[in-house]
């Protein structure tokens, strides 16, 4: 599983039958800053990935990629390579807080 941030939405009205009625986002991934434990930073690369449980512009979601993007229910025949699987409340590491949703 990787951490990432949704920085927008894909839009495709043309795309494998499979895939209608499956929203799109486009995720950046966020690493652990070593110079600053207590943020993460945004990475350079871009994934996108099918948001299985209603996502939101900016928020914070765990999501997985390969074989495991397809173990989830109703996607098992869609031809996917991330999805999303979690939104994330908060991060600690090493016991300090890294990150809290501003839901919470």
């Amino acid at each position: 599983m990787f951490i990432a941030k949704v920085i927008g939405q894909v839009v495709s009205t043309k795309k494998e039958a499979k895939l209608s009625g499956h929203r799109l986002l486009m995720l950046r991934p966020l690493l652990a800053d070593p110079e600053n434990p207590k943020q993460f930073k945004e990475g350079s690369n871009t994934i996108v990935a099918i948001d299985t449980i209603g996502s939101g512009l900016n928020e914070v979601v765990l999501f997985v990629q390969g074989s495991s993007a397809r173990q989830l229910e109703g996607c098992k025949n869609i031809p996917v390579d991330a999805s999303i699987v979690g939104i994330v409340d908060s991060v600690k590491i090493l016991g300090k807080n890294t990150y809290q949703s501003g839901g919470n």
